[in-house]
């Protein structure tokens, strides 16, 4: 016989996992569904992808993957990110060219118990990031949120890394306090900039090389109310390569997404952080 006292112990929630019942499962439901609709009238086909991967290492690293091996004693992980592994369905398994706007609802999973739950998106073959961040917005005015739309070009941290001779492990573990040490102007204005105003009065600054990397921010189209930069923000995601953007408000990021090469397919793509949502908006309904 069981005790029901020592069980309610045994069944512990892992730090990390996630527990959705009554009214945050049914939000949880209805971002998906109206995410879906969305996404659907845009084109969109739905996708879903296996919990298990070989790819996983090309976007995350190995130290975050839950790994474990095939019969075979190739190593698998648990699915810590989808990008990659839509992409190389699309490329080898999918027949349908038409199949190239897809999207995805599934968790994802990282070492050692942590769970998320994601709307996914990718345009894959198809640079398009003003329609990514558009659906974004489209989505977020159906719950009443205007979260704060930050603009990042990745190849920033790699061409000052370039300039400067400096490891791009300075970006990637967020040493910036090294950045600062040079003593350089343009780079100490780069670093402040919060506007895109701050961005067009850079490009007289910042040495030739950067300013293509500036004017694609310029160039992006966005209408929005709410836009800052983040110059030298540095995706931990691998495979981002170019503009980035992140929706966020107080510290938490809501949606992110940018512009990516893999196997040769230039793409766009972006992720709805249902999580970070589910809390949001409950936050605001119990004010």
């Amino acid at each position: 016989m069981i005790d029901s006292v020592s069980a309610d112990f045994d069944h512990e929630i892992p730090n990390g996992s996630r527990l959705y019942f009554g009214k945050s499962a049914q939000l949880k439901r209805e971002l998906e569904n109206k995410a879906s609709e969305i996404l659907v009238k845009n084109g969109f086909s739905e996708i879903l992808t296996p919990y298990f991967s070989y790819h996983q290492h090309l976007s995350v690293a190995p130290q975050k993957l839950l790994k474990l091996s095939d019969p075979t004693n190739h190593e698998l992980a648990l699915r810590a990110d989808s990008t990659v592994d839509v992409v190389r369905i699309v490329r080898k398994r999918l027949k349908d060219d038409k199949l190239r706007r897809l999207f995805y609802v599934q968790p994802t999973f990282k070492y050692p118990s942590d769970e998320f739950y994601q709307i996914g998106a990718e345009l894959i073959g198809e640079k398009n990031l003003p329609l990514a961040i558009k659906i974004a917005q489209e989505f977020f005015k159906e719950f009443d949120l205007m979260p704060a739309l930050q603009l990042s070009n990745i190849e920033i941290p790699k061409k000052i890394c370039e300039i400067l001779n400096l490891p791009l492990e300075i970006f990637e573990k967020g040493k910036i306090e090294t950045l600062l040490e040079q003593n350089l102007p343009w780079l100490d204005a780069t670093a402040r900039a919060t506007s895109l105003k701050d961005v067009q009065a850079l490009r007289a600054q910042v040495p030739e090389e950067l300013v293509p990397c500036l004017d694609e921010i310029l160039s992006l189209g966005v209408d929005y109310e709410r836009i800052c930069v983040s110059l030298l923000y540095y995706s931990k995601m691998r495979y981002y390569d170019a503009l980035f953007f992140r929706f966020l408000d107080a510290g938490t990021v809501y949606c992110n997404g940018g512009n990516y090469e893999i196997d040769g397919l230039k793409s766009s793509g972006f992720a709805l952080l249902v999580d970070a949502l589910i809390e949001k908006i409950m936050q605001k309904d119990e004010k």
